[in-house]
């Protein structure tokens, strides 16, 4: 372990790489039940879907663990997977079968931008700046996941967002593991995410939160994925307008939410160089690329980098033990999925605030009494929550970025890259 990952390189141990990949997992597990359930609405088999998930996300990791050494963890993306259940089979009257097409499609097209170091090449030239502000936007734009996951904070008319009421079960669950994660952090407790996540999911069970099945049984073979692997359309039905319309949001939703998570965990966990890049970023980004296709294949929506591998960044996890870990997490829940589905969302949503707590710190590393580089870095951090998209932030931070620093007679500070960024942001928002 030491020789193939380096841990005292990275200033970590066997123990706390992989208390930081639990913790990883437990923080995601949630994907498990919530992608079968969304893609469920598209037609698909739940069960299946299930497989599909846990395989995708555990052979994923593995790769992202073995090839690119990072704590990063993958699986089939919130939001994407919502964008291919709702808008496209759902909105456009396309078969789920039409939108894994464009998903295998899409991931294609990642491995040869890869190759091309085009993804490589976005990510190395964000701002520092920007780079900083994406951490902070990831740290809120999680923590409202988390807040809004457990009812603390709800959908109002009125006020777009509003307070819930903090006296129901699932509120109470939360806010008292995050006062014991909060505690346990600021005793130097080791595993306080982990610890509290299980604190909370015990809690629950008095509470009704954390519901245990009648005939409840902790071990079952994992459902057949016949039903939704490689089932693709036919060629010529790829030759359509429509088609590739549906890949090109895939595309982009995917490259900005990738580089956007790899940009604030590697930021905040002091992973970029003196050059604000990230070593090996190449193989980070073109394992999720094959993690797409493969999840395609497997019959899953686009699988990305998970936003709450900062969980386990925050646990200590610097190698790719830590997501040697969560893989190996990820392939034996295909074997005891009931047991992880007793986790209630209360229980996860206190560690995606404080790990939102913990990435709101990079701010203090951006020159906020230099407009030309405080409003993008506060667009970028504001839109992400706001618009419920990494992605989105990024292309405001990007384009307020480029435009003012123009204006103000910077254009030195903006490169060629940036300007083709912003101009074809800009088409998007007129065209898609």
């Amino acid at each position: 372990m030491e020789k193939f990952f380096k841990l005292k390189e990275h200033n970590t141990d066997v123990k706390t790489e992989i208390i930081a990949g639990i913790t990883t997992f437990m923080t995601m597990v949630y994907i498990l039940a919530v992608n079968p359930l969304i893609l469920s609405d598209a037609g698909m088999d739940y069960g299946a879907v299930f497989t599909a998930t846990a395989l995708s996300a555990g052979v994923a990791t593995l790769i992202m663990a073995i090839y690119a050494k990072y704590p990063f963890a993958l699986a089939p993306g919130m939001g994407l997977n919502a964008f291919f259940a709702y808008s496209v089979c759902l909105g456009m009257g396309k078969s789920w079968q039409f939108a894994l097409t464009a998903v295998l499609v899409e991931g294609i097209i990642f491995i040869i931008l890869s190759f091309l170091k085009v993804r490589e090449a976005i990510f190395d030239l964000i701002p520092p700046s920007l780079k900083k502000a994406v951490s902070a936007g990831i740290g809120l734009f999680i923590a409202l996941v988390g807040l809004k996951s457990a009812n603390i904070i709800v959908a109002n008319e009125g006020t777009i967002i509003g307070l819930g009421k903090l006296t129901e079960r699932p509120a109470i669950v939360a806010l008292v593991s995050l006062i014991i994660i909060a505690v346990l952090y600021a005793r130097n407790v080791k595993g306080a995410l982990l610890i509290g996540i299980i604190v909370a999911t015990v809690i629950g069970i008095p509470l009704g939160v954390t519901t245990i099945p009648e005939g409840f049984k902790a071990v079952s073979m994992p459902p057949s994925l016949d039903k939704v692997a490689f089932q693709f359309i036919p060629f010529e039905q790829i030759m359509t307008k429509e088609f590739w319309i549906v890949v090109i949001t895939f595309l982009f939703v995917d490259i900005f939410d990738t580089v956007g998570t790899l940009a604030g965990v590697a930021s905040k966990s002091g992973m970029l160089d003196e050059n604000g890049k990230l070593p090996r970023v190449s193989q980070a980004l073109t394992t999720d690329a094959i993690g797409t296709i493969f999840g395609a294949c497997m019959g899953t929506s686009t699988v990305t980098t998970f936003v709450e591998s900062s969980a386990g960044v925050a646990e200590g996890g610097r190698t790719g033990l830590t997501s040697l870990t969560t893989a190996i997490l990820f392939l034996l829940s295909l074997f005891i999925a009931p047991l992880f589905g007793l986790i209630p969302a209360a229980a996860t949503a206190p560690v995606l605030v404080v790990v939102g707590v913990f990435m709101m710190s990079s701010v203090m590393e951006i020159d906020w009494h230099d407009l030309s580089e405080a409003v993008p870095a506060f667009l970028a951090i504001a839109m992400m929550p706001f618009a419920y998209s990494i992605a989105e932030g990024i292309v405001f931070g990007i384009i307020s970025y480029t435009l003012i620093k123009t204006l103000t007679g910077k254009s030195k500070e903006v490169s060629p890259l940036m300007w083709v960024l912003t101009v074809l942001f800009i088409l998007r928002m007129i065209f898609l």
